[in-house]
């Protein structure tokens, strides 16, 4: 088997000939090792298939098993709706009991009724490859692998078009399509290919409705996400130097897709282990904390200054969360000139030696901040800390660096005691908000969203989840009136997790949504159309609300108000179907 920390040598060969120039062909030669099956179905009899490539279109919901034959209808026509600025996704599931040595897709320009044309570069055709997986089963905990089914599960997207199918198994094609604003409203067709070495050429036709409405882009959005980045788990996945020049030039892509999923918040890590060394690659500090021989206090910002704009430029601007003035056991590092190493304390929110550590810092960040221009925008985030730390934590804060205020995961229930101080707050899935707290920090501007963890097992974004789950974050996060969604990790990548999505705590792929080489997955796609569809809710209140349209404004809310929930309907994939439809009924009132 490969080894997967190895870079991997893509050969790209893209041929646009005049006579063609309606496809658009992309084939590599080779792409990364998949890990063996751990859960070959026997069960299966492929001998009864008959000869050849089988494929068809399928629910984007339908997460595929490797070794199971697909039990499905074949397919080869597929019928969407989008806004103008919307990303729509599709899937095509191929299936052979047949080795064959080599699929190629091309997929053709979009054409309208009256003649419009969208080019074929707006969609985007991935494989799905499969990394090993395992089972919810009561969630949180440290956890043997052994002791946990497991399975191949379908999620990470290649940036391939070109893929060789082995015999006994199913292999599914990932259609993103990315409709330009300024589209003309209207039907377009467009058709996919899969030329197959050996075999007649498949054709499948996409039937894509362009409604007159706009998605603004990402960074105008509303909702207000919150995926907690790891820029040292890219520097030790690729064997990098830690903010050297390669490592910008890695991280820069797998950013900029999270910017433009509508990433709203920079995580930053004001010193070493926030939450106790959790993750496989442990943050370290972007502050350099230096301790004299006269006892003063020196900080190194340019790490955090280069981090946070580069995020910025990216587009991700409206919040810089610093974990964490209450980490994980108290325990906190810096320099120490007199010592000449470095030194690890432990310090309790309200004891001397966290005020000596604390202000001088608070004194020096603030004026620095303020010379940024990012005062108004910074948060001290804290990450499930108890009542008694956050109090002392808040004694410290108000007196010294008031103008923060703070970003806290709530698990405690304890946000009434804060008031004032939570300018942004995120509560455990299922735990309420009073809708007059709610309405009071709206009116204040202050953010107030939800997460889920290890905890739930619905709805969540593990990699065995169903794809519906990330879906419906979106749709349960505006139904309960929240302003947006937290996840802990968006990259906190596993050793190997190309292969081997479980990690030796919390269910597989409870660390990452994104893989290495800025690849997307099934996941991050499903919770980034459910982030779209709360978009466009918000959109058509606000027009129902300033047109006066109130029987359509409470129709809608009606729609609305069956996805908060917190316990999974039978009928999860039919009813955001029928939500989804009828979404798109109202835009065209």
């Amino acid at each position: 088997m490969m080894n997967l920390n190895k870079t991997i040598i893509y050969f790209l060969f893209i041929s646009i000939a005049a006579c063609t120039s309606s496809t658009k062909s992309l084939n590599i030669v080779s792409t990364y090792e998949e890990p063996q099956d751990p859960d070959v179905s026997t069960t299966e009899n492929w001998s009864t298939l008959s000869k050849g490539l089988h494929a068809s279109f399928t629910s984007t919901n339908n997460r595929f098993i490797k070794s199971i034959l697909p039990s499905i209808t074949q397919n080869y026509e597929w019928k969407g709706e989008a806004w103008k600025g919307e990303r729509i996704s599709s899937q095509i599931v191929l299936w052979s009991k047949d080795s064959i040595s080599k699929v190629t897709t091309d997929i053709s320009d979009f054409k309208s009724e009256t003649g419009t044309k969208l080019p074929a570069s707006i969609a985007q055709l991935r494989f799905v490859k499969y990394v090993i997986t395992d089972e919810f089963a009561g969630g949180c905990g440290y956890r043997k692998p052994e002791d946990f089914a497991s399975s191949l599960a379908a999620d990470a997207l290649d940036n391939v078009s070109s893929y060789s199918i082995k015999a006994n198994e199913t292999r599914p094609l990932w259609i993103t399509i990315d409709v330009p604003a300024n589209t003309e409203p209207g039907n377009y067709s467009s058709s996919i290919t899969l030329n197959i070495e050996g075999q007649e050429a498949q054709h499948f036709t996409l039937n894509l409705t362009v409604i007159a409405k706009t998605l603004p882009p990402a960074k105008d959005w509303k909702f207000h996400l919150d995926l907690w980045q790891n820029p040292y788990a890219v520097a030790r996945y690729h064997k990098v130097k830690p903010w050297s020049q390669e490592h910008w030039n890695l991280l820069k892509p797998l950013m900029k897709n999270l910017a433009d999923a509508g990433q709203k918040v920079i995580t930053v890590s004001l010193n070493k282990r926030p939450w106790g060394g959790q993750t496989f690659d442990q943050f370290e500090a972007m502050i350099n904390w230096t301790k004299k021989k006269n006892g003063n206090w020196v900080y190194d910002f340019s790490i955090f200054d280069n981090w946070v704009q580069f995020m910025m430029d990216l587009g991700i601007k409206n919040q810089i969360s610093c974990y964490s003035m209450v980490p994980w056991g108290n325990e906190f590092y810096y320099f120490d000139e007199s010592k000449n190493e470095e030194v690890k304390i432990k310090a309790v929110p309200g004891s001397k030696e966290y005020e000596d550590f604390w202000i001088p810092f608070l004194s020096q960040f603030k004026l620095h901040l303020q010379e940024k221009g990012w005062n108004n925008i910074t948060r001290m985030a804290m990450d499930e800390r108890g009542p008694k730390e956050m109090q002392a934590m808040f004694k410290l804060l108000n007196k010294y660096a008031p103008e923060f205020g703070a970003s806290f995961a709530d698990n405690h229930k304890s946000y009434k005691l804060y008031p004032n101080q939570l300018k942004d707050l995120s509560v455990a899935f299922g735990a309420t908000v009073d809708e007059e707290d709610l309405k009071l920090r709206k009116a204040n501007g202050y953010i107030s969203t939800h997460y889920v963890c290890c905890s739930d097992g619905f709805p969540n974004v593990f990699t065995f989840s169903p794809p519906s789950e990330g879906v419906f974050i979106g749709w349960y996060s505006i139904a309960a009136n929240f302003d947006g969604f937290l996840r802990w990790a968006y990259n906190s990548w596993v050793e190997n997790p190309l292969q081997d999505s479980r990690f030796r705590a919390w269910p597989a792929g409870d660390t990452y949504l994104v893989y290495p080489d800025n690849r997307s997955s099934i996941r991050f796609e499903t919770l980034r159309e459910g982030i779209q569809d709360a978009e466009k809710i918000r959109i058509l209140r606000e027009e129902f609300k300033s047109r006066t349209m109130q029987t359509e404004l409470d129709e809608l809310n009606q729609l609305v108000a069956q996805f908060n929930i917190t316990e999974k309907p039978d009928d999860l994939e039919t009813l955001l179907k029928n939500a989804k439809a009828s979404l798109n009924i109202f835009a065209t009132k």
